[in-house]
């Protein structure tokens, strides 16, 4: 079995006038607990229905444990625990009947597991589907998809409407399905505080667009939440930042190949614009400002995005990796300093619009 359990590359799937996902590149690591998170109607689902086989991409791939997810279908379903709030269940009547039609699907099906399971969850064999709480009916397809005991859990939003109680039992009955290290979790879901503290690894997901994906530790390691202030503050000092920072874009675009105009054009765009103040200058030089990610500022200052600006004060998240604190000294910033982002900093930042 491959050592990276589920990989997208270039995935896609439009819906014409509507939303379009990706292209979207997941690495999920052997033995991972992967949280994928985002706004509602960032593509979480529309991404995990197609891992499952629900819907065709209109390009890329997805490989799990290293099988194609259309030729080797079966065989990959085998190895599959999914649960997702829109499954229904009423049909079967009774809990009973349920677990007997789905566990002719899974020669590996432990019956033991799913006895103590269902203690567990408190789920009585001969409930009634249509009278069980809407928590309820979530632990019963945690149940279902632990039960034949997969090497690969897809759990889509399993946390939603759950209270603090079930949110606890559902954490506890998932942690100790992830003791064996060959067993991997991906699971979505819109709200940071309900998986925060149990992933390992994390992928941001916003306007169908996988804006980050790494081990959580070193994802919150990378970034600095920095606040400075602009040398001659006021409106008249910020004012006097923005040319110096489109003659060293320029100085930049000669060093990158890229033509002098542009960055002229930029200038000269700025200064059209007396009304505008502060940082919100230096989208003015790029050429796309209507760019979202990272890169707010473009070539100006790659790696920084401008999250709050008060006169000449302004708070930033930063890269690390890029040098963009030293970039903020060459451009005339004054008493930097740099925190710690938490994740919910971190997730709340790159979600933030332009």
């Amino acid at each position: 079995m491959s050592e990276v359990t589920l990989r997208t590359r270039g995935l896609e799937k439009s819906f014409p006038e509507v939303f379009k996902l990706g292209p979207v590149d997941i690495t999920v690591p052997k033995g991972a607990i992967y949280g994928y998170i985002g706004p509602n109607g960032a593509g979480k689902t529309t991404t995990i229905d197609l891992i499952m086989g629900m819907g065709r991409n209109d390009a890329g791939t997805i490989d799990v444990f290293g099988l194609d997810h259309i030729k080797d279908e079966v065989a990959i379903k085998k190895q599959v625990g999914y649960v997702s709030p829109d499954l229904v269940f009423n049909a079967w009547g009774k809990v009973k009947r349920l677990i007997g039609f789905i566990r002719s699907f899974y020669p590996d099906w432990d019956d033991d597991y799913c006895t103590e399971l269902m203690r567990r969850m408190r789920i009585g064999w001969d409930d009634k589907i249509a009278t069980l709480s809407f928590g309820a009916r979530t632990k019963l397809g945690l149940v279902l998809a632990l039960s034949h005991r997969p090497a690969l859990l897809l759990l889509d939003e399993p946390l939603a409407g759950l209270d603090a109680v079930s949110k606890q039992e559902m954490f506890t009955e998932l942690l100790d399905a992830v003791q064996d290290e060959n067993r991997t979790v991906f699971i979505s879901s819109h709200g940071l505080s309900d998986i925060e503290r149990f992933t390992d690894h994390l992928g941001i997901l916003n306007n169908g667009q996988l804006m980050l994906e790494g081990p959580t530790a070193e994802l919150v390691e990378r970034y600095r939440m920095v606040d400075c202030v602009f040398e001659g503050g006021g409106k008249q000092g910020l004012f006097g930042v923005a040319p110096r920072l489109s003659e060293r874009a320029l100085a930049e675009d000669e060093k990158q190949g890229l033509s002098q105009a542009s960055g002229k054009q930029g200038l000269s765009q700025a200064s059209e614009s007396p009304s505008e103040t502060g940082l919100s200058l230096f989208s003015q030089a790029s050429e796309s400002p209507s760019e979202t990610g990272l890169s707010l500022f473009s070539r100006d200052l790659p790696g920084a995005r401008l999250l709050n600006q008060d006169g000449a004060r302004c708070r930033l998240l930063v890269d690390t990796t890029q040098d963009a604190i030293e970039r903020l000294k060459t451009l005339g910033a004054t008493n930097i300093a740099a925190s710690p982002v938490t994740l919910e900093e971190l997730f709340v930042a790159l979600l933030k619009e332009d």
